[in-house]
């Protein structure tokens, strides 16, 4: 269901269960283990998320919903079912490591549940995000009217959330739901190229801007306090300084001017 690769500090995590990478239980408990492995390793900065079908995640699957639906204890089942969900997707949210989901297909409900999760979005111009889960009289319950809200405004969440809109991947850049969108036919280069760029940056750094990105979003947080303790943490890192030490020399070598 789930294939992980390292390589060149990326570890690329395919979405591999066919037709259209349903979430069920096993694939959850799938998940946490790939978590859990690579809780354990540090040949890795970025965690990019991607899928080897037509769609990126169509959210979940129906059978096991059915069977949970329709259970004496249905409607523990099902609740317990977005329970598992938000905690796999916060586990994704609260990672040290930048994530970048690739949405090459549709992301819907629990797909797009798991694309807000991550940091970072690249969403083929022709595929088709959104949270349908108000047609049938539910919400999107594993993180979704939280997530959606925080990232691009109560505008924009009610507007997806309250109608089921559908947005294509360029619609949902000018939204503010993922960061870039591209040809289908150049997504997988260009979501590679981003990756690249990013294990290519030192993690501690990354991490330390992830957290304070967060505090900005927490009030019981001071996010200017924690820049300074974290620039302070830096500061001391030999990496750091070696890299800053670097770029001052090379700033300080007089540039050549052409003269008159």
């Amino acid at each position: 269901m789930l294939k992980l690769e390292c390589t060149n500090r990326v570890a690329c995590l395919t979405l591999d269960r066919a037709p259209v990478n349903a979430i069920n239980a096993d694939w959850l408990v799938a998940f946490g283990r790939v978590l859990d492995e690579l809780a354990g390793r540090e040949d890795w900065h970025v965690l990019h998320i991607r899928s080897s079908q037509k769609v990126f995640c169509a959210g979940a699957d129906l059978a096991e919903m059915r069977g949970r639906f329709n259970a004496a204890d249905g409607v523990d089942a099902m609740v317990g079912a977005a329970e598992a969900m938000q905690k796999l997707f916060a586990r994704i949210e609260a990672l040290p490591q930048v994530t970048l989901a690739e949405i090459g297909g549709a992301a819907l409900g629990g797909g797009m549940e798991l694309a807000l999760a991550c940091d970072l979005r690249i969403a083929a111009s022709e595929a088709n995000l959104g949270l349908p889960e108000a047609r049938l009289g539910l919400i999107p319950g594993a993180g979704g009217t939280q997530r959606m809200t925080r990232l691009a405004g109560t505008a924009i969440a009610s507007r997806m959330i309250l109608t089921c809109e559908m947005a294509n991947g360029a619609t949902a850049q000018a939204l503010g739901l993922v960061q870039w969108s591209a040809p289908g036919s150049e997504l997988a280069a260009r979501a590679a190229q981003i990756a690249a760029g990013i294990a290519a940056l030192p993690a501690a750094a990354l991490a330390a801007c992830k957290s304070c990105i967060k505090a900005a979003h927490d009030p019981s947080r001071d996010g200017y306090t924690e820049e300074l303790a974290a620039s302070r943490q830096l500061y001391g890192n030999a990496a750091t300084r070696e890299r800053v030490a670097a770029f001052l020399a090379g700033a300080a070598r007089p540039k050549n001017i052409d003269k008159e």
